[in-house]
């Protein structure tokens, strides 16, 4: 399975690698030299169902392209579940070096129609699974002194999206969560960084096309191929990114952006303090220039992927 060696004899847990995205990261690991554990219970778009199928179809595929590679089928989505996928890779492999924090599931709705369930499932699968993978790897981490957190984010968080509360909620909240660890656990080597991809995959799927404006949107996202967002993740775990933690990084096509952190802006002070009129007639004015826009991801990547 020759392409390189960058991860030679690391261990790598990558969840939801069936298809799309963790696939390529699963496909491209496993050719730089990991022993990967392929997770995915093999659930549909929205979170039903379940099948072995796709993460042994992963594992047979690095096999055959002579790599190593065990199959997983829990849910990221259940803390003891979880925990399986951390004790799958040292039942497996001996150790742990990696976690490619990937699966996820979408169930878009307008805010007010966004069903309860809908909220819920969406933030178990993204943050509690980012959450409870990671939790079940730090310890093993801390124990060795070192230890690479690859997390995924999204634009709809950091910029917006329409129709996705539940979805954007977790995927800030998986920023949050990556810069915490970060800080918690630079002391022992443990890095923990965010992707935040663009790219085709059954996912992007749901995009409704009823439009001729959509469906000219969907052709040009299929462009982006999984495969694309794979290289980033491999050298992140990798130790020639000893040095990288805390950060977001977007990949679009050939095109890596590293992504802004909230930091002020401006700011307004007034000697006695402030009323609710005072910031109406003068705080609100002399901020209200440097207010953000209800943008939308396309609103902000308005050019086509290079």
């Amino acid at each position: 399975m020759s392409q390189g060696n960058s991860l030679e004899g690391k261990s790598i847990i990558v969840t939801g690698a069936g298809r799309g995205i963790g696939r390529e990261i699963a496909l491209l690991c496993a050719a730089e030299g990991a022993r990967v554990v392929v997770n995915d219970p093999g659930v549909a778009a929205d979170g039903s169902g379940s099948s072995a199928s796709p993460a042994e179809e992963v594992v047979e595929e690095i096999r055959k392209r002579g790599g190593t590679a065990v199959a997983n089928f829990e849910t990221v989505a259940e803390a003891i579940p979880a925990s399986k996928i951390v004790k799958t890779a040292v039942d497996s492999f001996g150790k742990l070096d990696g976690v490619v924090n990937n699966a996820g599931i979408l169930r878009d709705a307008i805010f007010h129609r966004m069903s309860i369930d809908a909220f819920e499932s969406v933030i178990k699968v993204h943050l509690m699974g980012s959450f409870y993978v990671s939790h079940a790897a730090a310890r093993l981490f801390r124990e060795q002194e070192s230890g690479s957190f690859v997390h995924f984010t999204s634009t709809s968080g950091l910029v917006g999206n329409f129709g996705q509360a539940n979805y954007a909620a977790a995927k800030l909240g998986i920023v949050g969560l990556s810069k915490s660890i970060a800080l918690d656990m630079n002391r022992f080597n443990v890095r923990s960084n965010c992707v935040s991809p663009f790219a085709w995959s059954r996912l992007i799927g749901t995009i409704p096309t009823e439009t001729e404006a959509e469906k000219a949107r969907v052709a040009k996202i299929q462009q982006m191929g999984p495969e694309k967002i794979a290289p980033i993740c491999a050298f992140l775990l990798s130790d020639a990114a000893r040095d990288v933690t805390g950060q977001i990084f977007a990949v679009r096509m050939n095109e890596i952006f590293l992504m802004s952190q909230s930091r002020p802006l401006r700011s307004i002070h007034r000697g006695e303090g402030w009323t609710p009129q005072t910031i109406a007639e003068h705080g609100m004015p002399a901020l209200k220039s440097s207010f953000y826009k209800l943008d939308r991801s396309a609103d902000i990547f308005n050019w086509d992927a290079i």
